[in-house]
């Protein structure tokens, strides 16, 4: 049977790629740099990087210095661009401040779910049988409780008196209820990639589950489970604000996106400022990190593997062509 023309081209595009030596995180980091608006989000979280570090000293204000000849303003150049609350605090400062408690949580809040999901779900996928079968019904009964109510109710019992245990009990709260989803991920790789011919080979010449685990099913499951990562931590961030908004968060006078929004609500009408740029910083902060999760999953998608290679030899035979095509009218 005669090749047809997409075969044929597909093909010539694998050995392209081929002859490169390219590898998959190469390729995946080159392709997440064509995305515009993935780059965007990285950049912000960037900034917001840089606000972490450089907020003990580099914000105008400390976030619990008050000026009380100076409350409830609206934003002014060059003291308070962001306007000040009812107590004469900055806005801007504290949410320059705030920028430390939505980050924390982000990187802790993931990687414990990261920790978690990872290692019940590698145990679930590779053991399989009955062992697979009771752990997955167990994350089924966890999955029956609603997920913020059960947030609420662990926040309530542990103790906030501090900004520190305020941390660490979101952290329990959301290492509690978040690993679910992330457990099911990579029990969902595992089983695919068990009865693979390169595992099975593996196991034909000795290797343990520890090894087999790490160094070949883990590997392989690492990109779906990034993704999912990055794409989970808007939520959480979202779930940290909501439970600094009811009063269950960080305590004051700790900044706090979720707080900052909650103290200034019920003056929306006559200071907008007190609400507008927290509340600004949580959209944005949560775009930033969406951008960048959909850049990450179309990158490190194993379909689109070389695709930016392959359009950049595209365009070069294209320009070659052209230019063959302006030489030869020259030249007539």
């Amino acid at each position: 049977m005669a090749e047809s023309a997409s075969e044929r081209r597909r093909r010539e595009e694998e050995a392209q790629f081929a002859e490169r030596g390219v590898s998959l995180w190469q390729d995946a980091w080159r392709r997440l740099l064509r995305n515009r608006m993935a780059v965007a989000g990285l950049l912000f979280i960037g900034f917001l990087v840089f606000c972490f570090i450089t907020a003990d000293f580099l914000p105008p204000y400390s976030y619990r210095e008050a000026d009380y000849e100076n409350t409830r303003i609206g934003p002014r150049w060059p003291d308070h661009i962001f306007g000040t609350d009812k107590l004469g605090r900055d806005v801007f400062s504290r949410v320059w401040w705030g920028t430390r408690v939505s980050l924390t949580v982000a990187v802790v809040g993931s990687l414990t779910a990261l920790v978690i999901g990872v290692t019940y779900g590698a145990i679930s996928g590779y053991l399989g049988g009955r062992i697979d079968n009771l752990m997955m019904r167990f994350v089924d009964v966890m999955y029956g409780f609603p997920t913020l109510l059960f947030i609420i109710l662990i926040m309530v019992v542990l103790p906030s008196e501090t900004a520190i245990q305020g941390m660490i009990n979101i952290f329990i709260a959301i290492g509690v209820v978040g690993w679910m989803g992330m457990a099911r991920l990579v029990r969902g790789q595992f089983l695919s990639l068990r009865e693979k011919e390169f595992v099975l080979a593996a196991r034909m010449v000795g290797a343990g589950p520890a090894r087999i685990i790490s160094r070949h099913l883990l590997p392989n499951s690492l990109g779906p489970a990034i993704v999912s990562l990055t794409l989970g931590i808007p939520s959480l961030i979202l779930t940290e604000a909501v439970l600094s908004f009811i009063g269950l968060g960080v305590p004051p006078p700790y900044p706090s996106w979720g707080q900052m929004v909650s103290e200034g609500w019920r003056g929306l009408r006559a200071t907008p400022h007190l609400t507008v740029f927290p509340g600004l910083a949580i959209s944005l902060t949560m775009l930033a990190f969406n951008f960048l999760g959909d850049g990450l999953r179309d990158a490190l998608d194993p379909t689109m593997r070389g695709t930016a290679l392959v359009r950049a030899a595209r365009r070069k035979k294209r320009r070659a062509r052209r230019a063959a095509r302006r030489a030869a009218a020259k030249a007539a």
